[in-house]
């Protein structure tokens, strides 16, 4: 076996090789960037090498640095993650002539493979179903459109040498067509050094599974079951589970077939995926084939008990396949939902700082946390915005949801914005909960983006109790503080208000053993908990149910967060809460004048000038924020009056752009 391999990557996938490695007696060297510096992935590795600036174009990305820290340390084998180097033929390549081992498919596979167009020939030509498209690469908006008129809209406009949701649009007019070429041309560019996109039909309502397979160098190729992975925003991943809710076992049989017919056209060596698009009636299309290991791999090794990095470390050394195809056995339910830093509140634009405050809910038998963060750790502009993979298990589906519930109550993160309440709120949402899943659900769930008000708590007095208790908690301690003069010692009543999203529950804390009872209208609440003022989650048994809330102290008002809901309570006495309605409400600036950039990110171009008059729907500035472009358009005609930023500026959040007559 290996002595020593490298990770050509960072965060949380380059630690969790690091800890299968550390497990199989494999000593590991992390590479890090100037902004990787501090990051748990160095710390976690037995040696580390500084490999350049933040940008990854000038660190991660750079092929001859990873080889000379492989030099430097004498790693026999590099294992390149997901992303990155991960699919670039021409790092194997180099490797190669270095005599160092990639840990993934050969330089023929990823060449064939990794690039969609080639793929989709491949599969055609190995009997897998595809999709109707245009396979060459699209010369430009005017052809693009020529081909979607062909096709017939709706179309998806892919770059080839995509992943990860960039690179992609869905058009359906020509003006759309010509735009979303643009778009997509761009960032393959930004994100793969390759602009090549081509076409393909977009299926309406589809799902999104994929199949896991595994093959080594002599000849062994086998399927580990399927991911579900419709939930997706901007074609970017947001809750994976296997096995499906949908499928059947003749399907999976099937598509988990064509899946390895396609491994072996390519003489494939390592774990795989092929994804497919699949229709209401389990008509199933060939979409790509990944050619490294998934983001969502962890799914599929809870409900197999297979290690697939063990298993890609393994074959990539010369060894076979420890199983086949009949001992695969699918057992249980698991979901991954993954925790990002963005704002689901501002239509989920990206997050960066420091987390402030991070602590993630105890790992065990049925909870498992993927992360490369940790409370101090800085979400940097330079790379994706994910904090971590939350991944739960249960015997059955209802099980997994339920632990993910649970899992999800306690991660409490701080210093970034984040989208934990949103996570929440989906998985319990009633059309997921019924497995009615496509890759449009949360365009069509959430058209005008995720409110706290999209939730509505099972028990919408629980939270309204809790605050009761919390306040109680505060009124009591400062009563037992020492050193009160006589006539102002402080008596703690049992009557309150709590004010609540504009409303008015009046209220009646008693103390019990170990907690408070709360009276609310006809409701009684016994709370008990030993939390303490200053922690960041109350755990507590309400009426003998276990419950956790997330807990803030925004000034005199109380956070409390669970499911996805959210409420801000202001706790008073009665009389406090009389003379409350007669209060100024004070009202924010008017900022309707400006164009604001909606997250920090890079000012590609401006399209308008001082004076120029623009139409509703037009474009006004491009933003580009971890490697995705945004564009900022007119909601209505506008006059410009100034421009108050420059292209090529580094935006901050709320920045004004523009200033409007």
């Amino acid at each position: 076996m290996f002595e020593k391999i490298l990770i050509a990557n960072r965060g949380e996938i380059a630690c969790r090789v690091i800890k299968t490695a550390r497990a199989m007696g494999i000593a590991t060297v992390s590479v890090y960037s100037d902004a990787d510096a501090g990051a748990l992935h160095v710390r976690l590795a037995d040696e580390s090498v500084h490999i350049g600036p933040s940008a990854s174009a000038e660190s991660y990305l750079v092929i001859d640095k990873i080889i000379d820290a492989c030099k430097q340390t004498g790693a026999q084998a590099v294992h390149p993650g997901y992303g990155f180097l991960s699919e670039n033929a021409e790092f194997v390549g180099a490797l190669a002539a270095a005599g160092i081992t990639f840990i993934g498919p050969d330089q023929h596979a990823i060449t064939s493979m990794g690039d969609k167009i080639t793929s989709k020939r491949l599969a055609e030509k190995s009997g897998v179903n595809t999709i109707p498209g245009y396979t060459d690469v699209i010369d430009g908006p005017d052809h693009a459109v020529k081909i979607a008129r062909e096709i017939g809209y709706p179309v998806m406009l892919k770059a080839s040498a995509g992943g990860g949701g960039k690179g992609m649009r869905v058009v359906r007019n020509d003006n759309e067509c010509r735009e979303g070429f643009e778009r997509a041309t761009n960032e393959a560019r930004s994100s793969f050094g390759d602009d090549r996109v081509f076409a393909e039909k977009y299926i309406e309502e589809p799902r999104h599974i994929e199949i896991q397979v595994m093959a080594d160098r002599h000849g062994n190729a086998i399927y580990l079951g399927e991911r579900e992975c419709s939930i997706q925003r901007r074609h970017q991943k947001v809750i994976e589970e296997a096995p499906s809710p949908f499928l059947d076992e003749k399907t999976r049989k099937a598509m988990g077939q064509q899946a390895v017919a396609l491994a072996k056209a390519v003489d494939y060596c390592s774990a795989g995926t092929v994804e497919f698009i699949v229709d209401a009636k389990r008509n199933f299309y060939f979409l790509e084939m990944n050619t490294r290991l998934q983001v969502e791999h962890p799914v599929t090794e809870l409900i197999t008990g297979q290690d697939l990095v063990e298993l890609m470390i393994r074959v990539a050394h010369g060894e076979k396949l420890p199983l086949s195809q009949k001992d695969v056995k699918l057992k249980g339910w698991a979901l991954e939902a993954r925790v990002y830093a963005e704002d689901p509140f501002r239509n989920f634009m990206p997050s960066i700082g420091r987390l402030v405050r991070c602590q993630a809910p105890t790992e065990s038998a049925t909870v498992r946390v993927d992360t490369g963060i940790e409370e101090g750790s800085e979400v940097s502009m330079f790379y994706d915005p994910m904090i971590a993979k939350l991944i739960t298990f249960g015997v059955d589906r209802n099980e997994a949801i339920a632990n993910m519930n649970e899992a999800l109550d306690r991660y409490y993160i701080r210093g970034v914005s984040h989208n934990i309440s949103f996570l929440n709120a989906l998985i319990a949402h009633p059309r997921f909960l019924e497995g009615r899943l496509t890759t449009n659900f949360i365009a069509e769930e959430y058209p005008d983006g995720f409110h706290p008000t999209d939730v509505i708590p099972s028990d919408p007095a629980l939270p309204v109790a809790m605050a009761g208790a919390v306040h109680r908690t505060y009124m009591d301690r400062a009563a037992r503080l020492s050193g009160q003069l006589p006539s102002h010692e402080r008596h703690v009543g049992e009557d309150f208000v709590v004010i609540a999203g504009g409303e008015s529950h009046p209220i009646r804390v008693i103390a019990i053993e170990g907690g408070y009872e709360v009276s609310l209208g006809s409701s009684v609440f016994r709370i008990v908990s030993n939390w303490r003022i200053g922690q960041p989650l109350i755990e507590a048994e309400v009426n003998g149910r276990r419950v956790c809330f997330q807990y803030d102290r925004d000034g005199i008002h109380y956070r409390l967060s669970q499911r996805g809901s959210q409420i801000d309570a202001l706790v008073v006495i009665p009389r406090a809460a009389e003379l409350a309605v007669h209060m100024v409400e004070r009202q924010p600036p008017d900022l309707s004048k400006f164009l604001l950039s909606p997250m920090p990110g890079l000012l590609v171009r401006l399209t308008v000038a001082d004076g120029d008059e623009v139409k509703a729907g037009e474009e006004l500035a491009v933003v580009e924020a971890m490697k995705m472009e945004n564009s900022l358009r007119a909601n209505e005609d506008v006059r410009i009056a100034k421009v108050l930023a420059a292209e090529g500026e580094s935006l901050v959040v709320d920045q004004p752009i523009l200033e409007f007559e």
